[in-house]
């Protein structure tokens, strides 16, 4: 009875993904009750409404606080358009030197890099990218948004891989009702976290191209939150998303003494200021630093 038991259970927490057993990450995670407790107190008195989902990949546990809530991505959805283009690099499809074309047909708006350049000047694939998730430059990122076969296919991939909740909606058919409420893209605390412990694993489509991802994530120019409270030295791969409701941050921090990847989801929030004083920039900080202190420095 009890080999029984064993077997259904390690079933349970297995996905076949063509040929290649994967343990669910999600599935076996305990819930860490000390650090959920003191992130409920950082969270009481938001104004606004938050999510968090933390998970320690040295002891395989969890905090979980609305995690399953779906919320803006604001510029987190970079991390899907990103994974489109990567699949067809890993098809053959792209090559991630290949040169570019720029189109000025192609500008959005605002104080994008690429924005700047002339109509027909050329530019790699690998820069778009960088600008795409260094810089978050829009008009790279709705460029690399087609190139990867529009948000249709991107969350046919994304779906693919077991996210449900996670989805790209801008300029993509179907998709209006959502783009109207959560904007360019949506996702769960839970879902982009994951993805990130996927890519930090090395578990997001295969090694190298995982380790490629974590490579140009590690790069953040936007560094004023969450990474302001990690010291220099530790290795971070990270990406967040701003408008003026909603912000957020997801990130992987590799230190000496802990592995962790935590993400923040914030939107209808009543502070909608663009200071370092932004009620839920604080937040993150706080988040930031909180998690640093309990995992980074280690735990009695």
């Amino acid at each position: 009875m009890m080999h029984l038991y064993l077997q259904l259970r390690l079933w349970f927490f297995m996905v076949v993904i063509g040929s290649t057993m994967v343990i669910t990450v999600a599935n076996a995670q305990k819930t860490d009750l000390q650090l959920t407790k003191k992130i409920n107190e950082l969270l009481a008195g938001f104004n606004g409404q938050a999510g968090v989902y933390v998970y320690d990949l040295e002891k395989n546990n969890k905090v979980a606080i609305n995690a399953d809530t779906v919320f803006s991505t604001a510029s987190m959805v970079k991390i899907p358009i990103l994974l489109g283009i990567m699949d067809k690099i890993n098809k053959n499809e792209l090559a991630y030197h290949q040169p570019l074309v720029y189109s000025d047909s192609l500008l959005y708006a605002g104080v994008d890099i690429l924005g700047s350049f002339k109509n027909n000047e050329t530019i790699e694939l690998s820069k778009a990218v960088m600008l795409m998730l260094t810089m978050s430059d829009n008009t790279a990122s709705l460029w690399l948004q087609s190139l990867a076969g529009t948000g249709t296919r991107i969350n046919q991939l994304v779906d693919s891989l077991g996210f449900k909740a996670t989805r790209v909606n801008s300029r993509t058919p179907g998709r209006e009702a959502n783009r109207t409420q959560f904007g360019w893209g949506q996702t769960t605390p839970r879902e982009m976290a994951l993805l990130f412990v996927k890519i930090a694993n090395g578990q997001l489509l295969n090694q190298e191209i995982s380790n490629r991802m974590l490579t140009l994530l590690s790069r953040n120019y936007w560094d004023e939150e969450a990474l302001s409270q990690i010291p220099a030295g530790v290795f971070i791969a990270s990406k967040n998303g701003a408008v003026d409701a909603s912000r957020s941050e997801v990130a992987y921090v590799n230190g000496k003494k802990s592995r962790y990847v935590f993400c923040i989801c914030t939107q209808n929030n009543a502070d909608k200021s663009w200071t370092s004083s932004n009620e839920a920039w604080v937040l993150t900080k706080k988040l930031s630093a909180l998690l640093w202190q309990y995992y980074g420095k280690g735990r009695k």
